[in-house]
């Protein structure tokens, strides 16, 4: 497996990721989302034999980063493949010299919480009401 930052032609297999992975009420990125973020956030992509695994999307062009978005297919996962996501984008970010990372969770997601924990993740407030579906979600933070 390989970890590498997304370029244009991954974009077809990102957003057909995407598309099995999550549900209308999730907001799920568009295929031109996955370009444009591409072109102007940080984008990683795992590949095993060419083909995309995972990614994760970071929002930097802001005060403090905040991770849009993570995604690993459900036959990759146990491989701890969204925690190599997750260190490769944090190393970046302090090179890029942030201080803080944030991101949001749905509070029904417990695997994704439990990883966001362990990976030193922090509760620090929940926003009611936050997907379509009406599920809260927590918004999480950790020092870089």
């Amino acid at each position: 497996m390989t970890i590498t930052k997304a370029i244009t032609s991954d974009t077809s297999k990102l957003f057909a990721l995407e598309q099995a992975l999550f549900s209308e009420v999730n907001y799920p990125l568009s295929r031109s989302g996955f370009s444009y973020h591409i072109n102007n956030n940080l984008l990683y992509v795992a590949k095993k034999d060419n083909e995309v695994i995972g990614y994760i999307l970071t929002l930097v062009k802001r005060k403090e980063p905040k991770i849009y978005s993570l995604g690993v297919s459900e036959a990759f996962r146990g491989q701890n493949i969204a925690s190599k996501l997750f260190e490769t984008t944090i190393n970046m970010l302090k090179i890029l010299e942030f201080k803080k990372l944030e991101l949001e969770v749905r509070m029904d997601n417990i695997g994704a919480i439990k990883l966001y924990e362990k990976l030193g993740f922090e509760t620090k407030k929940v926003s009611e009401n936050f997907y379509l579906d009406r599920c809260d979600a927590l918004i999480m933070q950790r020092s870089l």
